[in-house]
Order: structure tokens, then C-alpha cells, then sequence
């Protein structure tokens, strides 16, 4: 059986991409530090992915196993030499760590295995797999280097399925949204699998997935976190967010009409869709969970500057949007370390500081200005 290795056995590696994997006839391995996580995988071979609708619909996802790569580095290496995909769903934080390890594995697979290799980061991050593929370079050697280039397939994609914080005390089935979209970039022929789509360009497909869904997600958890709502789809039914995150998408969706010449009105049936999918209470999606993280989230190539500062550039509106970078900077969750950090330097160094330091914003920019204006007006 083909296999593929999936850096992140967590609820998007097991609840999104292995399970396709899984449902196009792959043996998937799983690789994660989760010790429980990898046990269950090894001792159950199989788990369920459960869609959020009505109906419950149950998919069993089968040939399925795990390895730690804290301590099975070699079983981890041997894998990378027989799979066919190598994949990760872990986080843009964490590629540099997993680096040195897939680096090996693919230092001794040139030397026993000829086939292709197609390596596919999907996190939610502009160029992702450009960016592991710099970080594995950097502990391969130019003869190495040289025959990693020859023999694997770095392929950028995009990404798009809401998994909320899962309550199945220590179980391995995952519930998800029953939409999801994966777009690859790449002009090869490569393996079929099943809900991946090929394109010859991402640059439209990533920044539609990332200034809408992305940003339309994280206006809802700040504003609704501000407003004491505890879900997404609660905070969506006061009206007022409803009109501001409506307000936002359609700023980003000017830019993406402007930038990549989309139809307007199919623009806007997508917007609808993304926030109808936003609205489906059987997620019970947590304002929390979706809003942590901030520090990220407001850097200059993330969902919320990158879109402003391309509006900006252009000549259009991006008054939401900075009102929108304001409230993240009021995500002051206890629970969430990166808010922790994100209110301690707003405290010890006030928020133009973080501005230039974190979104790489100009204290004299306008964009500053009226994310300072926005943020004293929320902040009351």
C-alpha cells in the first residue's frame, strides 16, 4: 500500500489530511510528540471523523499508525524513505524544529528510492512549503541539496477546514465541518488524491482562503471576545459584529477583486458561504480557540495587516480592518500565552511599540494612526 507521512497527528492532521489520504488508499503515519496520541493510533489503527450537521454523518478512517519523533528518529527516517507524500498540519511556528528531521529523511531516501517525493506543508501561511523547503536546505549539504532537488516536489497549497476544539475525552475521532477545500499549486502530474485541487497558480485561491475565511474568523473571535460571547456562531447573531464582519470582508474582498480581477458577484456568493459556515452551531467553535495566538495573527504578512496594507496600497478602504487589528490587541485571555506576551508589551511599551515591533507598522502611518484611534475607542 502507498503510504504518506503527516508531520501532526492533532484534530486538522487526523480530522483533514490524513483522513483524505486515508480515503485514497494510503497507509498514513502519523508523526507527533503526543505520546497518548501516537499509542491510540498504534494499538486502534482506525478512528472516526464525525461532520457537524444534523445528520452526524461518520467517516472511519482506516491504515493508520504512529511514531514519535522524539524517540523513533529512525523509524521516522525509514518512513520519509518509503512515502510517497510527506505532509504537516502543525503550525508555521514549529517547521523550523521538524526540519532537521525530514532533512535526514530525505538525505537517506535519495540514496534508496528513486520514486517522486512530493512534499506539502498546509498551514495557514502564504508559501508555507517555500518555507520548509528553506529550513530543510539549511541542514543538507550541496550534494545533498543538489539530489533533493532533482528527486522531490516542494508544492504550496492552500488549506480550508474548521475543526473547533474537540470535547471527546481522549479519543481519537474528530469533528469537523463536512466543507473543506485543498488547493495544490503545481503544473505536474502527481498522484490523484481525493479533495486535492491542482492549480498552476495559488496566489488567488490562498489569499481569497487566507483575507476571508482567516480574517473573517479572527474579526469574530476579537469582537466577540470583547463582547463576552463564548461561541463563533453566537457572537455572529448580534447583529452589530454581524455588520462589522460583513464591513471587513468586504474590504479584503476589494482588494482580492482588484488584485486577482475576480467576478464581484462570485466574490460575494463566497463571502456568504464563509460566513454561513461560520454560523453552523454544531461547531460550537469557542471565541477563545479561534482568537489565540495573537501575536501572529497581527504580523504584517498574516490575515489581518497583510490585507490592510494592500488596501492601503491600492486606494481603498481598510477603516474595518483597522479597527479590526485594534480589538486583537484587546485579546487579553489569561489562558493563551501569546495574549499574555501580546498585554505585557502593549503595558511595559504601549501599543505604537507593538505596532512597529509586531505588524512592522510605522508609528507615522496612517494605518497606525487609525488602529491607535480604534484601539483608545474600544478600549472605553
Amino acid at each position: 500500500m502507498k503510504k504518506a507521512v503527516h508531520f501532526g497527528a492533532g484534530n486538522i492532521g487526523r480530522g483533514f489530511i490524513g483522513a483524505l489520504f486515508s480515503q485514497s488508499g494510503y497507509n498514513v503515519v502519523f508523526v507527533d510528540i503526543a505520546d497518548q496520541i501516537i499509542n491510540q493510533l498504534n494499538e486502534e489503527k482506525q478512528y472516526n471523523v464525525k461532520l457537524a450537521t444534523d445528520e452526524q454523518e461518520t467517516l472511519t478512517i482506516q491504515n493508520v499508525s504512529g511514531l514519535n519523533n522524539l524517540n523513533q528518529e529512525n523509524e521516522v527516517i525509514e518512513a520519509i524513505k518509503e512515502a510517497a507524500f510527506l505532509t504537516t498540519a502543525i503550525g508555521p511556528n514549529i517547521l523550523p524544529r521538524i526540519a532537521p528531521l525530514i532533512a535526514k529523511g530525505l538525505a537517506a531516501r535519495i540514496e534508496a528510492n528513486e520514486e517522486r517525493l512530493y512534499v506539502i506543508a498546509c498551514e495557514n501561511q502564504i508559501s508555507a512549503t517555500d518555507l520548509l523547503k528553506g529550513y530543510i536546505m539549511e541542514h543538507l549539504d550541496e550534494a545533498a541539496k543538489e539530489k533533493v532537488l532533482a528527486n522531490v516536489s516542494f508544492l504550496n497549497s492552500a488549506v480550508d477546514r474548521i475543526v473547533p476544539i474537540q470535547n471527546n475525552q481522549g479519543s481519537l475521532d474528530v469533528l469537523v465541518e463536512p466543507y473543506h477545500e485543498w488547493v495544490v499549486e503545481t503544473t505536474e502530474e502527481i498522484p490523484y488524491i481525493e479533495g486535492m485541487k491542482i492549480v498552476s497558480e495559488l496566489a488567488p485561491f490562498i489569499e481569497r482562503k487566507l483575507f476571508t475565511v482567516n480574517t473573517g474568523h479572527a474579526v469574530i473571535a476579537y469582537f466577540g471576545y470583547l463582547a463576552n460571547k463564548e461561541t463563533i456562531d453566537q457572537t455572529l447573531a448580534d447583529e452589530d459584529i454581524y455588520n462589522q464582519v460583513k464591513a471587513t470582508l468586504g474590504e479584503t474582498g476589494a482588494y482580492l477583486i482588484n488584485q486577482y480581477n475576480l467576478d464581484p458577484e462570485e466574490h460575494q456568493k463566497y463571502i456568504d458561504k464563509i460566513i454561513s459556515r461560520f454560523q453552523n452551531a454544531h461547531l460550537n467553535d469557542s471565541v477563545t480557540r479561534v482568537g489565540r495566538s495573537p501575536i501572529r495573527k497581527v504580523g504584517p504578512e498574516d490575515r489581518l495587516v497583510r490585507p490592510a496594507l494592500q488596501a492601503q496600497k491600492a486606494g481603498l478602504s481598510y477603516t474595518n480592518l483597522a479597527k479590526a487589528i485594534a480589538a486583537a490587541l484587546l485579546f487579553d485571555y489569561k489562558e493563551d500565552e501569546d495574549a499574555v506576551k501580546l498585554q505585557t508589551m502593549i503595558q511595559e511599551r504601549g501599543v505604537p511599540f507593538v505596532l512597529q515591533e509586531v505588524c512592522k507598522l510605522e508609528e507615522s502611518s496612517e494605518l497606525a494612526k487609525e488602529i491607535i484611534s480604534h484601539y483608545e475607542a474600544l478600549k472605553r
